[in-house]
């Protein structure tokens, strides 16, 4: 390898480097806040490297990894989100028994995986990527070994999620019989016709059958309420944000150079599942009084929507799919944050009364969680506005008028839950709430209070004035299609 590769896997290079010394530390030296801020470092360190890997870029390292200006905003969106689950997870971890160091180790390996697959450019990459990313989830949403509800959640996501690598497999292999190549680019020559060779097409449905296990799309979907229940709120954060988003990544990057959307049929699939995960996530929602719970069936019909725009043809709707992603990123981790924030030891913040009169005992938290759910329901100012409209432009491009009906009519559906969980925190008013309640009401570290007030504050400016984020997408795309 020229010293150019390492430069352009710094990123790569110094989150690795920064979760062995984490799990050295919590060998030797058991310290949560020492090992907290050690991770924290790592992260932002690694941030401050796309950049100077950026200076390479695009290069090409080994067989196996793209390093691009795409796998970089990746890779910095994934370490952003990494960064506030961990500081998420301090405030969390220090209510809870137990030691709490290994914790941050796992979220690492869980993030190096993530940004493997980001950069993957080789199914072997793609699987070393994803179990690196999968095998830790596993202890993650399993960690708080005092309460058997975790434990319950990280058995059925080992479960399904092997269950899903089997596909993934079968698929990868099928394609590398007819192809002799694990490449993706040079996979791309079996896309140079209409029509796919069977064997190829059959490997390409084993791999969305997989990813969709992954995503919890539906008819894939059921593992996700459970584990979103069970699982500790930063955990849950982290499957709903870093795991998927490092998948779509993955996705967008393998079907954009393939294309494979040449397949009539594999089209087809994707957009059954598209409608399919948009009518369940909204429709189940509706029936949730468990937040946590409700918030999955939301994510599964925001993949949903996600789709719409991934199946729109041209460079609109991978700038859409980056866009939308982004801002659901910091919306469900803002929703999330909310949560931890008000958990108790052995208690999650998660049934719907939890947060009754929210508005009289904790506004701030309120103010918070609400702009995050507006956002969810894609009110205007927000980020969520101009991710739907973003994904609805992409849709009018490729004339996807069906699914265009059928997104908004989703839409409104969402708006319901949405405003139900809102209307909830303001009731009763303050003359129904006891100063009692207000004084034993969780307090906000100052750590906490400043990853929601910059998350809230990137919520708005994505709202107000997307240009920036939007010129940047669209660099990067016009380099991950060039390149």
């Amino acid at each position: 390898m020229a010293p150019e590769d390492f430069i352009a896997l710094l990123p790569l290079l110094v989150t690795a480097l920064s979760s062995l010394g984490v799990l050295l530390l919590a060998a030797f030296h058991r310290d949560h806040r020492f090992v907290a801020v050690v991770t924290s470092l790592g992260l932002t360190v690694a941030c401050f490297t796309l950049p100077v890997a950026a200076g390479v870029a695009p290069r090409q390292v080994t067989p196996l990894l793209r390093i691009d200006t795409y796998a970089l905003f990746y890779a910095g969106l994934i370490l952003a989100a990494s960064l506030a689950v961990t500081i998420l997870s301090y405030g969390y971890l220090e209510k809870q028994e137990g030691q709490r160091e290994e914790f941050y180790a796992l979220l690492l390996f869980a993030t190096l995986g993530a940004m493997t697959l980001a950069a993957a450019s080789h199914f072997a990459a793609f699987f070393l990527g994803l179990e690196l990313l999968s095998v830790s989830l596993y202890v993650l949403i399993a960690y708080v070994r005092t309460d058997s509800r975790p434990l319950e959640a990280g058995i059925k996501y080992l479960i399904l999620s092997g269950t899903s690598s089997a596909f993934l497999l079968f698929g990868m292999a099928l394609i590398y019989f007819q192809s002799g190549t694990m490449e993706f680019v040079r996979t791309a020559a079996l896309a140079g016709t209409a029509a796919f060779p069977s064997t190829v097409l059959v490997g390409l449905m084993l791999i969305l059958t997989g990813v969709g296990f992954k995503l919890a799309l539906v008819p894939f979907h059921m593992w996700a309420p459970d584990v979103y229940q069970g699982a500790p709120a930063p955990v849950t954060a982290f499957v709903a944000t870093v795991s998927k988003g490092a998948m779509v990544a993955l996705l967008l990057r393998y079907f954009v150079e393939i294309a494979a959307f040449r397949s009539e049929m594999l089209w087809w699939a994707m957009a059954g599942i598209a409608v399919l995960s948009m009518f369940a996530g909204n429709l189940l929602a509706l029936l949730q009084d468990n937040i946590k719970r409700l918030l999955a069936y939301s994510s599964i019909a925001h993949l949903g929507y996600l789709l719409v725009a991934f199946l729109a043809a041209g460079p609109l709707a991978a700038e859409a799919v980056t866009f939308y992603l982004t801002a659901y990123f910091v919306t469900t981790l803002g929703a999330f944050g909310v949560v931890s924030v008000l958990s108790k030891p052995g208690s999650e913040a998660e049934a719907l009364d939890d947060y009754r009169s929210l508005f009289w005992k904790q506004p701030w938290l309120a103010g918070v969680f609400t702009i995050m759910l507006l956002s969810l329901a894609g009110i205007p100012l927000t980020a969520g506005f101009i991710g739907k409209f973003y994904v609805i432009a992409a849709g009018v491009e490729s004339s996807l008028w069906v699914l265009i009906v059928l997104l908004v009519g989703n839409s409104v559906i969402g708006l319901f839950y949405y405003l139900r969980v809102i209307v909830v925190m303001a009731a009763d008013g303050r003359r129904r709430v006891r100063p009692a309640d207000t004084a034993q009401a969780p307090q906000v570290s100052y750590a906490d209070g400043l990853v929601l007030a910059a998350l809230s504050g990137f919520l708005f400016w994505l709202g107000l004035y997307p240009a920036p984020l939007i010129r940047l997408i669209q660099t990067i795309q016009r380099g991950m299609i060039g390149s």
